[in-house]
């Protein structure tokens, strides 16, 4: 990637967190810079650990607040796959997802059925104001 392009990259991250309220730390935007280059899930660990690898220098406080502070901002969504791990989506748009126990992976289901499901079988006096929906899915023995 060429310097030009690494600068528009940078003022579109420094933009997006801009318009979310979010004052651009150069610990946030290698964060963002991470999150936001394409859909993926990744936990915390997993975010700490590229971080690490990479030449930026975060502690894991400035990655675990950095990451509330986006799905708190509406930048991510926060999957709960089980007591012990949860993942942070850079697709925020409503959908929903297969996690594989055999391989700890989060994937994308697009499957609009869901919503037109619960929406139609919602109590009396209620609006829906959201679904989360992870399928566990294990390698089938062969």
């Amino acid at each position: 990637m060429n310097s030009a392009s690494t600068d528009n990259r940078q003022q579109d991250i420094r933009q997006h967190l801009a318009a979310a309220g979010i004052y651009a730390t150069p610990q946030r935007l290698a964060i963002a810079r991470l999150l936001f280059s394409r859909h993926q899930h990744l936990t915390a660990d997993q975010v700490y650990e590229q971080m690490r690898s990479s030449s930026s220098r975060v502690s894991r406080a400035t990655v675990y607040n950095t990451l509330n502070l986006f799905v708190e901002k509406g930048l991510l969504r926060e999957i709960f796959v089980d007591a012990s791990r949860t993942f942070y989506d850079s697709n925020v748009s409503s959908h929903y997802h297969f996690y594989n126990l055999d391989t700890g992976s989060l994937i994308d289901m697009n499957d609009q059925d869901v919503t037109r499901y619960f929406s139609k079988n919602l109590p009396a006096g209620t609006v829906l104001e959201g679904i989360d929906v992870v399928v566990r899915v294990r390698s089938s023995a062969v």
